[in-house]
């Protein structure tokens, strides 16, 4: 009881400490999501304009752009058809806003009008394609809101500042769904460097941003001014705090940047003509993403074209699914990363992992590999010496491995294995590769061996087919996990099994991670 009420304390107190660096970041607005200068409060009318632009900029996705282009949507006609459309009274559109029901304040007035008539009516084919958008990517943010207890409509902001385009940026700088500028992913500790751009990852920036909405929260207690903030800053928003008095959106609405005066109506709007779309007849656009998909975690560096040509996907469909990796490649020599594919591709990967890693690699890599580069992306050629050789070998971190043990094996120093492969710490990872420079002579010699060593592993393959046992009685089966299992790989190698079965037989969850050399209960 003393540890857990410690464990908790302590959680509060990092929470705690967090707001005030969050505040103490945000307290000049220059920090902010974005910046403004004080000209910006001259200027009190609202440029539906410059959403539209936005709006336009953001859906420059290959997907979309190919629906768009599909002879079947060109002859559709998405804008002639507005005379036939409803036209609500004010009375009308304020009762449909109370009757969305949602926790967050659904102010109605002149402004939201105005945003309500553009989403809704305007820009109603854009609109059309974010609600078939919204199929994939709704379930992403409700999943990262909830885990966090927010109000779930927070799911349209998106809508706002990127329009669903996963790699969008802006003027700004503000990168991917959650339009987070660097200095924010950082302090909620996205990885960002030469490969990655994990605020393009809609996973983890969803998680980001809910931590980020939850720790606004915590500071004003108010929702419409927790958007507020998310657009311009705390720093602006304390600013018009203090110059009014007033503390709801409303009551400082005259002293927040234009842009922003323009945010939290276009948010509700937004939500709106999301939520009563089919009122104005709109139909959602049936966008080609997979919903079925499923993680594989990559532990050697990858390229997205050696998994797209292997495995027959469109190149512009494996980008789509991994918007994170910023030149195509997956670099996780230094540590794992995960790979997004269809669900119906999860086996073939598996079976064809080597064939992939080894596919034309010389040619899609160039001089560019990850192994050149830290966990961080910093170029470390420089400080990196081939005291050995001249030949370079690719040796796979085995089970029981050590520093010593390696260094014996190639006859070279434990200094010169970290070296290579820019390892600070006496740890290694079973799976991963090293970069080891041996003479020509040893390298063949190892390749040999090594060559020796597969061709009795596949033999060994072979006898244990399925890597499982049958119990005593012959009802059970118990399967051990291998090397890139997860739940739905290995309920497919059992026919009639499911992966709700895999997990009421072993008192598992959805969520729970497996482990190499676990093992599972089948039921014959």
């Amino acid at each position: 009881m003393t540890i857990e009420l410690n464990n908790i304390f302590r959680s509060r107190i990092k929470h705690i400490i967090l707001l005030i660096v969050l505040i103490l970041f945000y307290a000049f607005p220059g920090f902010a999501q974005q910046t403004y200068t004080d000209s910006a409060f001259v200027d009190s009318t609202i440029d539906v304009e410059d959403c539209s632009r936005n709006l336009d900029s953001m859906l420059s996705l290959w997907y979309v752009q190919s629906f768009m282009n599909s002879p079947q949507n060109i002859q559709y006609n998405f804008s002639n058809d507005t005379a036939s459309l409803p036209h609500f009274t004010d009375a009308e559109y304020q009762e449909q806003l109370a009757h969305m029901n949602t926790y967050i304040e659904m102010t109605y007035n002149d402004v939201v009008k105005k945003f309500i008539e553009f989403y809704a009516i305007k820009r109603r084919r854009q609109v059309e394609v974010m609600l078939g958008l919204s199929e994939y990517y709704f379930p992403i943010f409700e999943e990262a809101l909830d885990k966090y207890g927010l109000p779930l409509e927070l799911k349209f902001l998106p809508i706002i500042e990127s329009a669903l385009n996963p790699r969008a940026i802006s003027r700004a700088g503000a990168s991917g769904l959650w339009q987070f500028m660097y200095t924010t992913g950082k302090l909620y500790k996205l990885n960002i460097n030469s490969f990655v751009d994990e605020r393009q990852d809609p996973v983890k920036a969803s998680d980001a941003a809910a931590r980020y909405l939850r720790d606004l929260y915590d500071i004003y207690h108010d929702w419409q001014l927790v958007i507020a903030a998310y657009n311009c800053g705390p720093g602006n928003i304390n600013k018009a705090i203090k110059r009014t008095g007033k503390t709801t959106y409303w009551g400082i609405y005259n002293r927040l940047p234009r842009e922003t005066k323009g945010y939290v109506p276009a948010f509700i709007a937004a939500a709106y003509a999301m939520t009563n779309y089919k009122e104005y007849k709109m139909v959602p656009r049936k966008i080609e993403m997979p919903v079925a998909t499923d993680t594989i975690i990559i532990t050697n560096e990858l390229h997205l074209r050696q998994v797209a040509e292997v495995l027959q996907i469109p190149l512009e469909k494996l980008e789509s699914l991994n918007p994170q990796y910023k030149k195509d490649i997956i670099p996780a020599n230094f540590e794992p990363y995960p790979l997004l594919l269809p669900a119906e591709y999860i086996t073939q990967f598996i079976a064809l992992k080597d064939s992939i890693l080894n596919y034309k690699d010389s040619l899609f890599f160039g001089s560019i590999r990850p192994s050149q580069y830290g966990s961080h992306g910093i170029n470390n050629n420089e400080n990196k010496t081939n005291s050995s050789g001249d030949v370079r070998i690719i040796y796979t971190i085995k089970s029981g491995d050590t520093f010593g043990s390696i260094a014996k094996r190639f006859q070279i120093s434990t200094a010169d294995i970290k070296s290579w492969n820019n390892i600070h710490k006496n740890q290694l990872v079973v799976g991963r590769k090293l970069n080891i420079y041996v003479s020509s002579d040893k390298a063949n010699k190892y390749k040999k061996s090594n060559s020796s060593a597969s061709s009795n592993n596949s033999t060994t393959t072979q006898v244990t087919k399925n890597n499982s046992t049958i119990s005593k009685d012959g009802t059970w089966i118990t399967y051990t996990v291998q090397s890139g299992d997860n739940f739905w790989s290995i309920s497919k190698k059992y026919p009639g099994v499911s992966i709700d079965d895999l997990l009421q037989w072993n008192n598992l969850y959805k969520s729970s991670k497996l482990q190499i050399g676990q093992k599972l209960k089948i039921k014959k």
